[in-house]
């Protein structure tokens, strides 16, 4: 097979898993794994992908943002999984930080029958916490129409005003090295001030949010525990060195 077709068919694998490994690779195309190490650093060059342990994943820019139709459909039965599960920590009674995101927005359902007091700044959550008689309280800001988050000094000093049980935070990455990361410094205030008021603090994110590099830094991996699926033994054994990890299988 010539490298052109190599290439074509890497690219191509990218585009429908987001993220590949060298295995999957060497199956699709019947090359050796030094084969396949090789075409991978040509297309890192090329800025085509990037490479990660043990295989590669989507190029993504740092300041690239998605909207919130945009990432909706995107993994949702990960998504509802990890939700799930989230609230499976929940005590009855607890004081929650809700972030605005998709994932945090799936977590709102698995909520009713637990007598939770939420705050959130994500606009979205609004229509479901009312349908399911969630105790509810908005921060101010002003709004972002892209996420349909509330962020900015009004937020902040809103915040300032509670402390929480359990915070549960949306990302667009998390990297053992560059820690929890959003495109938006002001939406990473937020996520980074809501910890900070949090007993205990929980990142929901699905598998392709693994080792991707945002432009804002939210805070350490070590900072939160990360409730996630679909990741392989490999790294879920290199996350849990530096933190606590929930895999869950989907």
């Amino acid at each position: 097979m010539l490298t052109t077709e190599r290439h074509e068919i890497i690219l191509n694998l990218l585009k429908e898993k987001q993220t590949i490994t060298i295995q999957d690779i060497s199956v699709a195309t019947s090359a050796s794994q030094s084969t396949i190490r090789r075409d991978l650093t040509d297309l890192e060059k090329l800025d085509k992908l990037e490479r990660i342990h043990g295989g590669a994943t989507l190029s993504e820019r740092k300041l690239q943002e998605y909207s919130i139709s945009e990432k909706s459909a995107k993994n949702l039965q990960e998504k509802i999984n990890i939700a799930k599960y989230a609230a499976s920590i929940v005590k009855k009674g607890d004081c929650i930080f809700l972030d605005a995101g998709t994932t945090t927005l799936q977590l709102i359902p698995f909520l009713q029958d637990k007598e939770v007091v939420v705050v959130t700044n994500g606009l979205t959550h609004l229509d479901s916490l009312i349908e399911h008689n969630i105790q509810t309280y908005l921060t101010g800001g002003f709004i972002k129409v892209k996420t349909s988050a509330l962020i900015g000094p009004q937020t902040i000093q809103s915040l300032k005003s509670y402390r929480f049980d359990k915070c549960f935070l949306g990302v667009n990455g998390f990297h053992e090295d560059y820690g929890y990361t959003t495109p938006d410094p002001e939406e990473a205030s937020i996520k980074h001030t809501a910890f900070t008021l949090a007993k205990n603090t929980y990142v929901l994110a699905d598998h392709s949010k693994l080792n991707k590099v945002s432009f804002a830094k939210i805070c350490e991996l070590q900072d939160a525990e990360i409730i996630t699926s679909d990741i392989n033994e490999e790294d879920l054994d290199k996350l849990s060195k530096i933190t606590t990890v929930k895999g869950l299988s989907t």
